[in-house]
């Protein structure tokens, strides 16, 4: 097995033409089986190029390579409280200092916990290839449990998440069988947009109940115009998550799931409401 660590953007897309991407490797390392082991790996952790958190004139550039406890400690808007948040239920700090933003999302499994804040934040993927480089939206980049666009020789380079200019809020809330070090039976993110007492705009993405993380379109549409002193009396119903799909495993069955699904929306979007 041949084992690479570029330190540059140029070099790293050089040997992503052949061998398997890594960065911090939390996903990688446990699920290798024995004698299955890629003849190249490729770590990308020490390209500088990917490993900041910058500000753009249109929002912000989270480096593929940022790991999860950079997102906590850094300061950023209050419509990134839901990435935070998710971030902090990432393992244990050993592994949040290791696994990187870009490593969650090309993982792309169901229980991805950085996918459904990134969807409510309408974020783009970056890809990189030696001559070239594509922006695709988040909800098209994952397209089944394991499954993304990027194509052979590409590198996920950074997320590109938009400016939000009105007053704003977010939040993150998870359901697992204990409170820590524990994969999601589901999860929803919300980001919500006000002025003048009303939701002006709402973002709701739920993860852990289908295939792939999902917006909940009949749900945000509901909710526009609603007057915020409404939502304790705003009644969810099965009609809001047609679009989920969930599964029975080890961790709870789709009924149960579709039950709790109700709940720990109507939890984030009530702590999403933006204060001010």
């Amino acid at each position: 097995m041949g084992y690479f660590a570029p330190e540059t953007l140029h070099d790293a897309l050089i040997l992503a033409t052949e061998g398997k991407v890594v960065s911090g490797g939390t996903d990688f390392f446990p699920s290798l089986k024995a004698g299955k082991t890629p003849q190249r790996i490729i770590d990308v952790s020490r390209v500088r190029e990917i490993c900041e958190i910058t500000e753009t004139p249109h929002g912000w550039r989270l480096g593929a390579g940022v790991s999860w406890s950079t997102i906590i400690r850094q300061p950023l808007p209050a419509y990134f409280d839901c990435l935070k948040e998710s971030a902090a239920t990432i393992g244990a700090a050993q592994i949040q200092n290791a696994a990187t933003i870009g490593g969650n999302i090309c993982n792309a499994s169901p229980a991805a916990d950085g996918v459904p804040p990134l969807l409510a934040l309408d974020a783009k993927i970056e890809l990189q290839s030696i001559d070239s480089t594509r922006m695709i939206p988040i909800g098209e980049f994952i397209y089944g449990s394991r499954k993304t666009k990027i194509n052979q020789g590409e590198l996920v380079t950074a997320i590109l998440v938009p400016r939000i200019t009105s007053n704003s809020g977010s939040s993150f809330v998870k359901l697992g069988s204990r409170k820590y070090l524990v994969i999601s039976i589901a999860m929803v993110a919300a980001v919500i947009q006000a002025s003048d007492g009303k939701i002006q705009d709402i973002r709701i993405a739920i993860g852990a109940c289908s295939e792939v993380a999902i917006r909940m379109s009949q749900l945000e549409s509901d909710l526009r115009g609603i007057e915020i002193s409404r939502i304790d009396q705003f009644s969810l119903t099965k009609k809001h998550f047609t679009e989920l799909s969930p599964i029975d495993d080890i961790r709870g069955s789709a009924a149960y799931r579709r039950n709790v699904v109700k709940e720990i929306s109507l939890r984030a979007i009530r702590r999403a409401i933006p204060h001010g």
